[in-house]
């Protein structure tokens, strides 16, 4: 089903000022707390899913979920860019409250947040952050988790490394396998308390190396890093060219900034 504006108002009534509350009131009751699991893919407009009507790329178990669950047919962010929005997602605020409005490396302000898994911890959950974390290179843990195994900035895709156990670690593999696999050993693990997990993919974000002051080092190879099982999945496809694509320098007319850019990226 499709979420409009007004519902999606009333489920952020719900967030950060009301998850004490609400997990405080099924305590309360006596019942058994739900298990609960974010999982946040990287750079993966609506426009790449099957489910809001693309035809080219295949993304079944995604499909499924909106088929089976809920989608939001007209939502909005307020800052088109990674770090801005993982904060609003974890906080509930606007960017002009959390304070991150940026990519800039603000690491210091990123442990400082007041985040929904942290009220959750707080109140009893076991906690979990898997992945990319990417407000401020630092990966270091943040409050309110109590498993923690983060990439330090953008990271990379095959080998990754990890933060983990206060040190950093080289992981053999595929990025969204080893991101993955922890993932699964930790539900499966015995508990007593209720858990919350967020994981945060990297794929299908470039590799790229990001400064900290927000900038991207140009000097460094960047693009997509496919799994080896899915390398020549789409290499007989032929697809569009989606109309913000730069086809010609001429296009670039009036855009300064852009044009530097991609010169810099492209020449030799």
């Amino acid at each position: 089903m499709g979420v409009d504006r007004r519902d999606l108002l009333r489920l952020a009534g719900a967030s950060l000022a009301g998850a004490r509350a609400a997990v405080g009131a099924v305590a309360g009751a006596g019942k058994p707390r739900t298990n609960l699991l974010v999982i946040m893919t990287d750079n993966q407009g609506a426009w790449t899913l099957g489910c809001y009507g693309n035809k080219d790329i295949r993304t079944p178990h995604i499909d499924a979920l909106a088929r089976d669950g809920a989608y939001f047919s007209n939502a909005f962010h307020s800052v088109p860019l990674c770090s801005p929005n993982r904060a609003c997602i974890l906080t509930g605020q606007y960017p002009s409250r959390h304070g991150i409005i940026d990519n800039v490396a603000r690491n210091r302000m990123s442990h400082r947040l007041r985040t929904f898994p942290k009220t959750l911890h707080d109140e009893g959950y076991e906690t979990a952050f898997l992945g990319k974390w990417h407000m401020g290179n630092d990966p270091t843990p943040r409050p309110g988790f109590d498993t923690w195994m983060a990439i330090p900035g953008q990271g990379r895709t095959r080998n990754p490394q990890f933060f983990e156990d206060g040190e950093i670690r080289t992981y053999p593999g595929y990025i969204t396998d080893v991101i993955t696999d922890r993932a699964v050993a930790f539900i499966q693990a015995e508990r007593e308390s209720p858990f919350f997990l967020y994981i945060g993919h990297k794929a299908i974000h470039p590799d790229a190396v990001q400064l900290d002051d927000g900038s991207v080092d140009l000097t460094v190879p960047r693009g997509y890093v496919p799994a080896p099982r899915h390398l020549h999945r789409y290499e007989e496809e032929v697809f569009p060219r989606r109309s913000n694509v730069v086809a010609s320098p001429a296009e670039l007319t009036g855009k300064p900034a852009l044009r530097r850019a991609l010169e810099a990226k492209y020449s030799d």
